[in-house]
């Protein structure tokens, strides 16, 4: 397996701990906040998805920055979670929910835009995503 760039090598380590940041703050004094982010029409006890959510998110954080020969993987894991979130964000635009700040609809829209750039970042931090033969990662 070839060396990664350190860009991407610090893009990695960076989404890493964004992750556990983010993962404990569902596990500690964001807790509601995050709730405020769970749609409605979800079958499940909001706390229970704010916490199993955390969880999964300090795992995969840990995985980018401690798993490093398998970061592909890793990183299409994160980007699939990123993905599975997004319906939370798009449900806090649709229902008007202020949270994180977040207490217009531009700066809820704002947000929705984001999200890919997160899967992006996954892709791109852990060369999941393809790239031309020859390349240098």
């Amino acid at each position: 397996m070839s060396r990664l760039s350190w860009p991407r090598h610090v893009a990695r380590w960076l989404l890493g701990l964004a992750l556990i940041g983010a993962g404990t703050g569902h596990l500690t004094t964001q807790r509601q906040e995050f709730q405020a982010q769970v749609p409605e029409w979800l079958p499940l006890d909001k706390d229970f998805v704010v916490l199993a959510s955390g969880v999964v998110e300090i795992g995969l954080g840990a995985a980018l920055i401690a798993l490093p020969r398998q970061r592909r993987t890793v990183g299409w894991v994160a980007a699939a979670f990123f993905v599975a979130i997004f319906p939370g964000n798009i449900s806090q635009y649709v229902t008007r929910t202020d949270a994180f700040g977040l207490n217009t609809d531009q700066a809820r829209l704002n947000r929705l835009f984001f999200q890919p750039l997160l899967v992006l970042w996954a892709l791109w931090s852990t060369v999941a995503w393809p790239k031309p033969r020859g390349k240098r990662d």
